[in-house]
């Protein structure tokens, strides 16, 4: 229709202020994801497999029927709540409006910039080692430098990170549902990642366990 601006346009024009932590969040989940599709399309092409995209074991499986729509949630839900003034996907008046909190929306986008650096670093240092699922079909290379040497799942840390600060960012009922299912997924399948670790590189593996923490630094700990 002629005079109508394009819907991008629309939204630049009536963006507020305080509208760009949630702006900055839906730009770093979205590069967040899409990195994790380009390393599915690598694995695919060094491996010929999906790189765990449909995990082989049943436990992870089962997971994966929450961690998929979950994982959708997580895209969707910043986004959504750009598009709504109010209701239960909007960002509340509260997180806008009051000092401190804003001030705290922006400094938790910060940090899910930096996050997104940081496990793009440990994308790259696992190279043909990284995968999705723990696999039977291939034994992997035991990485124990870099972020890796203070704690086991600097991934997953990191991912835990940039959703809690999803939550904070966005506020929503949804979206803090979504981090705590989140948490707890991140939570099981650590635990299953290092019984299979244990079980697959025995000693080594148990040393490293004992130096580091699963997703915190262990004061006092030895990294060499």
């Amino acid at each position: 229709m002629r005079g109508r601006k394009p819907f991008y346009r629309r939204f630049l024009s009536e963006m507020k202020y305080s509208d760009l932590p949630a702006v900055l969040l839906v730009t770093t989940v979205w590069c967040y994801w899409f990195g994790v599709g380009v390393m599915i399309v690598r694995a695919r092409h060094r491996t010929r497999d999906l790189a765990g995209l449909v995990p082989e074991q049943s436990f992870e499986r089962a997971m994966w029927v929450i961690w998929i729509p979950l994982v959708i949630a997580w895209i969707v839900l910043p986004w959504l709540s750009l598009n709504r003034a109010s209701g239960w996907f909007s960002v509340p008046q509260f997180a806008k409006e009051e000092a401190p909190y804003a001030a705290l929306r922006w400094l938790a986008a910060a940090t899910g910039l930096a996050c997104l650096a940081m496990t793009a670093w440990c994308w790259s240092r696992m190279g043909k080692d990284w995968r999705m699922d723990v696999s039977e079909k291939r034994k992997g290379t035991l990485i124990t430098d870099g972020l890796f040497s203070y704690v086991r799942h600097p991934i997953y840390s990191l991912s835990m990170l940039l959703m809690i600060c999803s939550a904070i960012i966005i506020a929503s009922p949804p979206m803090l549902l979504v981090a705590a299912v989140h948490l707890v997924l991140m939570n099981l399948k650590a635990r299953h990642e290092e019984r299979h670790l244990l079980a697959t590189h025995g000693e080594p593996y148990a040393q490293y366990l004992r130096r580091t923490g699963r997703f915190f630094p262990r004061l006092g700990a030895q990294t060499s």
